[in-house]
């Protein structure tokens, strides 16, 4: 949990979306190490499902070819093992409900310690259902990382209180991908969060320009961005890590 915060301790924290294992898992490898070169403060890995409801063409074609391509969350624990052998900035997995549920919550969720993941995000799961998973979260040390949505509304005092690791702010409702504009009254919500806890809490989804990244950052605590990022990498394939540490270099700054 406490290296979550670390993440936020040096101002605000740029957080870059990667879906694992699209084109493959050297070039996931090559663009994490890249990322953190370049300023990322935590990573947010996506384990490929073959659902994925929260996400738009961008993210679900990422899946598409990560699936396609043989990747299984056993070899995405390994790349992960890896990286840890160098990467010291916060990882936390995002997936869905399922993919946890199949593999056994126990067994996922206790190698996501063993391997030095220090949090999951399940856009699937709901607050009310978060004690499928919560408990064995808790034993194990890895933060059930909450998303508030424009329309949790009277809910967001409630699903703050119990949060872990951060809060992930849902911009926009949809789907994740990008937007020319963002026109929730994301400071409002956050005003709501920060009554209820001292957790940080960052503005993800539709958010991919400098612009954007600099004004959502200052309404919260950070900005995550997954759509730019996949499109770039869809763009350069095995070639994208520089072109990616490039992007997130410019995010940064922005911030």
């Amino acid at each position: 949990m406490s290296n979550i915060s670390g993440a936020f301790e040096k101002g605000k924290a740029f957080i870059p979306f990667i879906t694992c294992g699209d084109p493959d898992l050297e070039t996931t490898a090559a663009v994490v190490r890249e990322a953190v070169k370049n300023g990322a403060d935590l990573i947010e890995l996506g384990i490929p499902f073959s659902d994925p409801t929260a996400e738009g063409p961008v993210i679900q074609g990422a899946n598409i070819r990560a699936l396609a391509g043989g990747v299984t969350t056993d070899k995405i624990f390994d790349l992960v093992r890896e990286l840890r052998t160098d990467v010291k900035i916060p990882l936390v997995f995002m997936t869905y409900a399922n993919v946890v549920f199949s593999y056994g919550a126990e067994k996922f969720i206790s190698t996501c310690r063993d391997i030095g993941i220090d949090g999951i995000i399940l856009p699937d799961l709901p607050y009310e259902e978060r004690d499928e998973f919560e408990p064995v979260c808790q034993k194990y040390g890895i933060a059930l990382i909450p998303l508030i949505a424009p329309t949790s509304k009277n809910r967001i005092a409630m699903i703050a209180k119990a949060a872990e690791g951060f809060i992930y702010v849902v911009s926009s409702l949809g789907v994740t991908g990008e937007r020319k504009e963002i026109t929730t009254d994301i400071g409002s919500i956050v005003k709501v969060i920060r009554e209820n806890t001292s957790l940080p809490c960052a503005v993800g989804f539709g958010i991919s320009t400098p612009e954007q990244a600099k004004k959502m950052s200052a309404l919260s605590d950070g900005a995550i961005v997954g759509s730019a990022i996949i499109k770039i990498i869809e763009k350069y394939g095995k070639d994208a890590a520089p072109y990616v540490g490039e992007y997130v270099r410019s995010m940064k700054q922005a911030m």
